[in-house]
């Protein structure tokens, strides 16, 4: 668990520090894609169930796309059934596009440490198993440092009651989930997963960050 506010404190402090990045996406598969822009960059992120990872960085300001899909296995295009078994080896991720001109990827980050819960590595609340993960795909060594600088930085404030594990592995080939996973908690908000966890998670993301959202 999260001591009070630690993390964003410590990012507060830290965020002086900023590197660009030059970032380049796999092919995916399904009728989603990702746009490409000279201007954009990426990041990929896994924290649990992709469902709630891509509802609360779809509304930050500076992130033109969010796609939910698979990363880290070794089955060649993967279905969700697949992952749900567990034995795939992917995590399910949401890849983001993003503009650093407005959003930085520290910024980013900071979101994904706050929300899930990154002490745990293979699960989520209920949500058990590795391909609910913690993990953070660099792109390129500049999000590699970054992201093991901001561990290191979390683990040694003693922001939470116990040790920050999150794997920070090379991207591999991003597969990009079944359609209807895409959005999936804007189109379905009453179904009951995504009212019991999806919507408490976001709501409370919404607070904390209302000043980065898109307007």
């Amino acid at each position: 668990m999260m001591k009070n506010n630690m993390i964003s404190l410590i990012f507060a402090a830290l965020l002086a520090t900023s590197c660009s990045q030059k970032q380049t996406t796999n092919n995916t598969t399904n009728s989603f894609s990702m746009d490409t822009s000279d201007s954009l960059e990426i990041a990929t992120f896994g924290a649990g169930c992709f469902w709630c990872i891509e509802a609360c960085f779809s509304q930050l300001n500076g992130v033109n796309q969010v796609l939910s899909g698979y990363m880290g296995g070794a089955t060649e295009n993967p279905t969700y059934k697949d992952i749900c078994t567990g034995k795939t080896g992917h995590a399910e991720v949401a890849q983001i596009m993003y503009n650093p001109a407005i959003i930085s990827y520290e910024e980013l980050l900071e979101v994904f440490w706050f929300v899930h819960d990154p002490t745990q590595l293979n699960r989520q609340g209920n949500d058990i198993g590795t391909q609910y993960r913690s993990v953070i795909f660099f792109h390129n060594n500049e999000q590699k440092e970054i992201a093991e600088f901001y561990k290191k930085k979390l683990n040694d404030s003693g922001a939470y009651s116990a040790a920050v594990v999150t794997e920070i592995s090379a991207v591999s080939q991003f597969y990009v989930a079944e359609d209807y996973h895409q959005g999936y908690f804007v189109d379905n908000p009453n179904q009951p997963y995504c009212s019991a966890m999806v919507r408490p998670k976001v709501e409370k993301f919404t607070k904390v960050f209302a000043d980065k959202l898109t307007k």
